[in-house]
């Protein structure tokens, strides 16, 4: 089975803001962007909950400006969910109102996303992500 490489562009403003240290091991679960994301029309609400600095941040849509989406680093999610507009049971939480964002298995994504490419990095093999 052939594996994609998973390219991470230019991260841009509103970007989440927080700690700026790197998780010292993998979660079990990263937030993923789904295509439901609209952008919350450039104020994302997920955002503001992120505890980790520059984890999910602002892509502007190419084709028509000024619409965007938001995307989420997996080297920087720390799985901590505040980002979901989903709590145990069916709770209502302040994430995501659009239900855009999902939990999935690190070990799901790296499987599937085997090289990761920051935009102002060099390629990273998925095996260096997490120190031994």
């Amino acid at each position: 089975m052939a594996t994609a490489t998973f390219v991470l562009p230019e991260k841009q403003e509103p970007k989440s803001t927080g700690r700026l240290d790197k998780p010292k091991k993998p979660p079990k679960e990263i937030a993923v962007i789904t295509d439901c994301c609209t952008g919350c029309a450039g104020s994302p609400a997920c955002v503001e909950y992120c505890p980790m600095d520059s984890c999910m941040f602002w892509v502007p849509d190419e084709d028509y400006p000024p619409f965007g989406r938001i995307m989420v680093d997996p080297w920087l999610c720390i799985g901590c969910k505040k980002c979901l507009s989903k709590g145990p049971e069916g709770a209502f939480l302040d994430g995501c109102p659009w239900d855009a964002i999902v939990m999935e298995a690190t070990t799901d994504f790296e499987a599937r996303e085997a090289l990761v490419v920051h935009a102002d990095e060099e390629l990273i093999h998925r095996d260096a992500r997490w120190p031994a």
